[in-house]
């Protein structure tokens, strides 16, 4: 076989090959910028549309069995990975924030869900695995972040007076109302002033460039939720969830307040799916099996992830080092960054945002 032919045929191969992340093949999601075959083997350029830090290998072993199956073995495989993060599409009359490409919102339909926890480990997983990543603490009656960050009572600054500079921990930068407010002042507010402080907090904030911006939004599916979700630009929304039936009913609710608003669901997160004792080693289900699993096949959405109920996970929250960065060779932390790939690559498979490519018609009196 001449070596047009074998070329041919790895190109082809390579583009077949079917990406988990993105339910995509290489081709459909058009990733493949270069492919050389050479004396030592085959040289692969692909560029996909999530932070790829600490997935090489992964994906390179897959590739190389996807290859061999087909009768393709490569003499070695040079792999060479990229990211592109690009903005998406947020719902209709709203536009992308200037400098921050997606808005993920992190909401349960109900309080005690570990909702909190999870958002904080999905944006320090995303920073970790190479993207530009901030964490804004949407509960204004109950913010948890700066606890979670390790960052209680500092203060933001605001060097011109007009906008806040965010505070920054392990790699994220960060904004809550936690930072401007004494720690045990209650928040006796009715919900239009909520929403004008959480406006403010958005808006306000010197964010920076972003890849993502992870919104740890209020429990519930009341006003409050619903003005936000009106109102700020959000690329995809994730749902957390416990697997006992109580908590799916108030989480159906959750995804229906985002249908409604035409915010796409990038998916369900079963938090505290099973327990394993840490002295003897037995797994339990302490809040039912299988309910997230469920409840994604009933709206036909992907269960991104089932987090384990772990006392470690509560004790390195409440330290100020979430499990990300507390310990990120753990299974607990591994649970929480193959949790980042998913949804980034759900994310990745939603329409681009095009706003920026249809001109502005302006009408002037001549």
């Amino acid at each position: 076989m001449s070596q047009i032919l074998d070329h041919a045929a790895l190109e082809a191969e390579v583009g077949r090959y079917f990406e988990p992340h993105l339910r995509q093949t290489l081709a459909e999601a058009r990733a493949v910028r270069a492919i050389e075959v050479n004396a030592t083997g085959l040289r692969v350029v692909l560029e996909l549309g999530l932070p790829v830090g600490g997935f090489h290998e992964e994906l390179s072993t897959a590739l190389r069995h996807h290859l061999e199956e087909a009768g393709l073995a490569p003499s070695s495989l040079d792999l060479q990975l990229q990211s592109n993060i690009t903005s998406h599409a947020v719902q209709r009359g709203l536009t992308p924030l200037k400098s921050i490409k997606n808005v993920v919102a992190v909401a349960s339909g109900k309080g005690g869900v570990g909702k909190s926890t999870v958002a904080v480990n999905l944006a320090l997983a995303w920073a970790a695995q190479g993207a530009r990543v901030g964490l804004l603490d949407a509960d204004i009656y109950g913010p948890s972040q700066p606890i979670m960050l390790g960052l209680q009572g500092e203060r933001p600054s605001s060097p011109d007076g007009k906008r806040l500079v965010p505070l920054s921990a392990h790699g994220i930068v960060t904004m809550s109302i936690g930072f401007l407010v004494d720690v045990e002042q209650p928040m006796v507010w009715r919900g239009p002033m909520v929403t004008s402080a959480l406006n403010q907090l958005l808006a306000e904030t010197d964010w920076g460039d972003l890849d993502y911006l992870v919104v740890d939004m209020p429990p519930g599916t009341g006003d409050i939720q619903l003005t936000l979700s009106q109102r700020v630009p959000v690329a995809g929304a994730v749902i957390v969830t416990t697997p006992q039936d109580i908590a799916l009913a108030d989480a159906r609710k959750g995804l229906r307040m985002f249908e409604k608003v035409n915010v796409p669901v990038l998916g369900i997160v079963e938090n505290m799916g099973v327990h394993v004792c840490s002295n003897c080693g037995h797994s339990e289900h302490v809040f039912g099996a299988g309910g997230g699993e469920r409840m994604a096949a009933q709206y036909g959405v992907q269960l991104l992830g089932s987090l384990p109920l772990d006392g470690r996970i509560r004790e390195e929250a409440d330290g100020g080092k979430p499990s990300v960065v507390a310990d990120p060779a753990s299974a607990r932390a591994q649970a929480y960054l193959r949790l980042a790939r998913r949804t980034a690559g759900e994310l990745a498979r939603r329409g681009k945002d095009r706003s920026a490519a249809f001109p502005k018609i302006i009408v002037e009196d001549t």
